[in-house]
């Protein structure tokens, strides 16, 4: 179904196509990884995996589905300014999805009222010894924003259909720690969407769309 169909039947597509919402530990042996595109060469991985969850929001608007996402505020540790979901590790007793709700809160002021859960999209194994659940949240278009400048430097909507656009799907190569990485990257008005974000929403359109729009 192509990303610029009506909202209503994209949405019960979308969901359908998803993981459900289930309270488990996401399955370490299906995920997609930093290691590159196509890799599944993860020995080098740290272990053991930190749980983490991002939520990878569709907003309606006026020329289809955007996804809500951040550059990350110049003062973190890691991934500093880069292009993120709102997300971050798992509490003590929350369900991933519960996760992706609370960070998104926290960093972006959006109440998790204001989201209603799709279901769960491939894990994702970082580098950095994360291993990240995409939550898919549909978010009503009336939220007000209230970023947390420690945490979110800026928050932007990209077309769906864009990320959703095979051709827009750039593949680079990048030495990182004497090792000679791939990894894909969407860029879409000056702003460079690449590493883990990339490879999620790679990921998610190789669920939906298994290599051509259908």
């Amino acid at each position: 179904m192509s990303p610029n169909a009506p909202f209503g039947a994209l949405r019960e597509w979308i969901t359908q196509r998803l993981d459900p919402l289930e309270d488990r530990e996401p399955a370490e042996g299906l995920v997609e990884s930093d290691f590159g595109p196509h890799s599944a060469d993860l020995a080098d991985a740290p272990a053991p995996l930190t749980p983490a969850a991002v939520l990878v929001g569709l907003v309606e608007r006026e020329h289809g589905y955007s996804v809500l996402l951040t550059r990350r505020a110049d003062t973190l540790r890691r991934h500093t300014g880069q292009i993120a979901f709102p997300g971050g590790r798992r509490d003590p007793g929350e369900t991933i999805w519960e996760t992706a709700l609370r960070e998104t809160e926290e960093e972006v002021g959006i109440s998790r009222s204001l989201v209603t859960l799709g279901g769960l999209s491939t894990p994702y194994r970082t580098g950095t010894g994360f291993l990240v659940t995409p939550v898919v949240g549909f978010i009503a278009s009336d939220f007000t924003l209230t970023p947390n400048p420690a945490e979110v430097a800026d928050v932007f909507e990209t077309p769906f259909g864009f990320l959703m656009d095979p051709t827009n799907h750039e593949e680079h190569e990048r030495e990182f720690a004497g090792q000679l990485r791939r990894f894909y990257a969407m860029t879409h008005e000056n702003r460079f969407i690449w590493g883990a974000t990339a490879g999620m929403l790679r990921s998610l359109y190789d669920r939906l769309y298994g290599g051509a729009l259908a």
